[in-house]
């Protein structure tokens, strides 16, 4: 097996809960023994439990999956001590941070949907199909808030910031750091290059992205107008077009319109072929499962990023 991928062996679901137990009660977070906890296994970074404290108040407990993720939950703290004054909407605010073990009061709303680890699919709290306007509007305006904050803020909180005329640059190193560890079909890296090649697809202005901006990530109030954005490991100053990637596979074209009209009535600046370039994005997920796969070392995802690159996987007998 390649020494930069490694299998993960799970723990039992008992085992995990004892663990967010024992570490509560080493930081001094006094869990309510009469209430179950709720463990969420579907992050990439951090196994979750939701848990209740002896005063009954609502608690997220958070424990880092692998090494490479403790210092990413470091840079996370400076991104949730600036947006957490910067947005229209709520963020974690950690009340316990630490290297092993981040713990914050639950936030209000509930998930656009989560993720069935089981199925590998969405369990939905709103309609997939149809979105509604009042979350459209509301995750647009959220966004345009966030893509207002700048390179120049974002540096000073020292946070990782791309300047516009070197997005593409940046792009061509990832996709070939991704060539070079897993292969890339001819197909796929002749549309991604020219994609490189046309700069009337790229924007001339960057601004601070969340990254990772899928439905587990947005929470909705009752009337689905979104209320709170989690998970910000990923965020940077970057191409804005990033935080619509996951909008567009999940609701498709028709809706993915409707989120950028209202993102420009919210103020996001907004250019002539965004939303080409956010197909194009969305064309070269690959990349993004390719290097995580490195930095995670986990084979499983490493199988993925094979398969999405359409290079043959060749599966080992057991």
């Amino acid at each position: 097996m390649n020494d930069s991928v490694k299998k993960s062996t799970p723990l039992t679901e008992q085992e995990q809960l004892n663990q967010f137990r024992l570490l509560a009660a080493a930081y001094h977070l006094e869990l309510n023994p009469s209430s179950p906890m709720e463990l969420n296994d579907s992050g990439l970074d951090f196994l979750a439990a939701s848990a209740r404290t002896t005063d009954d108040a609502s608690w997220i407990l958070r424990i880092p999956r692998r090494p490479d993720v403790i210092q990413s939950a470091a840079y996370e703290a400076k991104v949730l001590e600036l947006v957490g004054r910067s947005l229209p909407v709520a963020v974690p605010g950690w009340q316990i941070n630490r290297p092993d073990f981040i713990a914050y009061r639950k936030l209000p709303g509930t998930p656009a949907a989560t993720i069935d680890t089981a199925a590998m699919a969405y369990t939905w709290h709103i309609d997939p199909e149809t979105p509604s306007p009042e979350f459209v509007q509301s995750l647009a305006a959220a966004m345009a808030a966030l893509h207002r904050i700048d390179g120049r803020t974002a540096e000073q909180a020292g946070l990782m910031a791309v300047e516009a005329r070197d997005l593409r640059a940046v792009a061509a190193a990832r996709m070939e750091v991704v060539r070079q560890a897993f292969g890339v079909s001819d197909d796929l890296w002749e549309r991604w290059q020219a994609w490189l090649a046309d700069a009337s697809y790229w924007p001339e202005h960057t601004s601070l992205i969340h990254g990772d901006l899928h439905p587990g990530h947005i929470l909705v109030d009752e009337n689905e107008r979104v209320c709170g954005l989690l998970d910000w490991t990923e965020a940077e100053c970057g191409d804005p077009a990033t935080d619509f990637t996951a909008f567009y596979t999940v609701f498709g074209e028709k809706a993915l319109s409707e989120l950028l009209e209202e993102y420009e009535k919210a103020g996001g600046r907004v250019w002539p072929r965004m939303k080409e370039h956010i197909a194009q994005l969305q064309g070269a997920y690959a990349v993004t499962i390719g290097l995580f796969a490195l930095k995670s070392g986990l084979e499983e995802y490493a199988e993925m990023a094979r398969e999405a690159l359409g290079v043959p996987v060749h599966k080992s007998a057991d």
